[in-house]
């Protein structure tokens, strides 16, 4: 069947064909310098991120480019009240920026291109924007004219009637029209500012993206990303400024992934419920790190463009899920030498998870119909190793979910360096003997009805990376 991505423009899945076969070149927005990032740019780097590595692990040679904006009001307001220059605040928090990605696992860019670098090739894109009349000039200020533009509202959905309602545009009497968007602003006092035909100034923000992209990847090139949130108005801009100065498409596909939500609400800082990447990695939910494994885990389980709720309770459930697979790689390395009957199975279940994994990756990027894949192979690898697998098929075993792994940045530590970065080492394992008592306790506490006992039971075994399953027959199993 092949890749088939949702595109935003046409509202449905579509067969990927890049422009040049065997080649794709993807540009993401990056982050605006001027604060610590927070959960939702982690979402987002970490989608495109993994989009770029199944794109790569189809053979696919992937050009990346993801820019920092460097210079906005809100990088200057930071400098007024940090008391330094806004370039200082910009290399400071990009920066930061670059340490969190890292920490988290994301790969850099093919390129990661600054606004303030691409000045000359902005304001080249406005001349010619004024020179096919879709852009005008009122006070050293430089408007486009979105009625010019008559595919303007495609990406979003909306006609110039809801745009007029809706549009989140400064007021400014001198436009022609509200919709109309900076394309360059002339400079205030004290701002940092560039010479133009126009006078001093520094460009609008989204002529900063359709400079950049077209720069390094041409036009039109294949991927468009971003979160939802850049839907309207920037990306709805970009569309309307690049594709009226080139008379050419601008992008093929346009990727965007939903919001994080905390505790069912929009993340905000006006409802206290604001997380930097930092601030995920300092806690502690239920006395256990959090490590980059679980918070990408916890992402990835949900579905790139549906909202992801982020709690506590959800970290710690990613945590578990990754220590039971951390524990069937430990019981994959302490596996005996000699072949057992489990080594004539093994070979169609690793077929089974390259072909089911790659039917989850080519529906849209499906990370959380490719964990699926990997928690079947898990259950069936542990049954493997009861009925006997030898140490080679252990290992061939391990590569596989190493490798495959690597397209979601899963799996690719040692069992040992996981009880160590998850804050379980030194941890006993409990004896057969020992899971069944526990569980013979927890069967009576259901019995009583005392199900908060039950429940912590269940936790107890969980932390030794001890699974149970409730059958519907009432009774219940266990598994490592």
């Amino acid at each position: 069947m092949g890749l088939r991505i949702y595109n935003t423009l046409t509202r449905q899945k579509e067969l990927f064909e890049p422009l040049t076969p065997g080649e794709v070149r993807m540009y993401v927005c990056g982050i605006t310098a001027y604060d610590l990032s927070h959960l939702g740019h982690a979402r987002s780097a970490l989608v495109f991120d993994v989009i770029r590595r199944y794109l790569e692990f189809t053979g696919t040679r992937v050009r990346f480019v993801r820019n920092f904006t460097d210079v906005d009001d809100k990088i200057i307001k930071r400098a007024e009240k940090d008391g330094v220059s806004p370039a200082e605040v910009s290399e400071r928090y990009i920066t930061e920026y670059q340490k969190d990605m890292e920490r988290l696992g994301v790969l850099p860019a093919s390129v990661e291109p600054k606004a303030t670098a691409y000045i000359p090739q902005m304001i080249a894109l406005i001349e010619r924007l004024l020179a096919r009349g879709f852009a005008y000039v009122v006070d050293g200020d430089v408007f486009f004219e979105v009625r010019r533009f008559a595919r303007y509202g495609r990406l979003s959905g909306r006609n110039l009637d809801e745009l007029l309602a809706g549009a989140r545009v400064e007021v400014d009497e001198r436009k022609r029209d509200p919709r109309d968007f900076a394309l360059w602003k002339s400079s205030k006092p004290g701002e940092p500012s560039w010479e133009s035909p126009w006078g001093p100034g520094r460009p609008g923000w989204h002529i900063e993206c359709s400079a950049m992209s077209m720069e390094h990847l041409g036009s039109p090139f294949d991927i468009h990303g971003g979160g939802e949130d850049l839907i309207f108005p920037h990306h709805e801009c970009e569309i309307a400024q690049s594709e009226a100065a080139t008379d050419t498409p601008f992008v093929r596909y346009w990727v965007h992934n939903g919001f994080v939500q905390i505790n069912k609400e929009k993340m905000s800082k006006s409802l206290g419920n604001f997380f930097t990447i930092r601030e995920i990695f300092e806690k502690s939910p239920y006395g256990a790190p959090v490590t980059a494994d679980a918070l990408r885990y916890f992402l990835l389980a949900t579905h790139y463009r549906s909202p992801v709720d982020f709690s506590d309770d959800a970290l710690w459930e990613a945590k578990r899920a990754l220590d039971r697979f951390y524990g069937l790689f430990q019981r994959l390395d302490e596996s005996s030498g000699a072949a057992g009957p489990g080594d004539g199975l093994l070979l169609p279940l690793l077929e089974r998870l390259d072909e089911g994994f790659r039917q989850a990756m080519d529906d849209d990027f499906s990370t959380p119909g490719a964990i699926a894949q990997f928690q079947l192979l898990r259950g069936e690898l542990n049954r493997l190793i009861d009925a006997g697998l030898s140490r080679r098929s252990g290992e061939r075993a391990r590569e596989h979910f190493r490798s495959f792994g690597r397209v979601l940045g899963l799996f690719q530590s040692s069992w040992r360096a996981w009880e160590y970065e998850s804050g379980t080492a030194g941890a006993e394992t409990l004896t057969d003997e020992e899971i069944e008592r526990k569980l013979a306790e927890r069967n009576e506490a259901r019995r009583r009805k005392d199900f908060a006992r039950a429940d912590e039971i269940r936790a107890e075994l969980a932390a030794f990376g001890i699974a149970i399953e409730d059958r519907p027959d009432g009774t219940s199993r266990w598994k490592r």
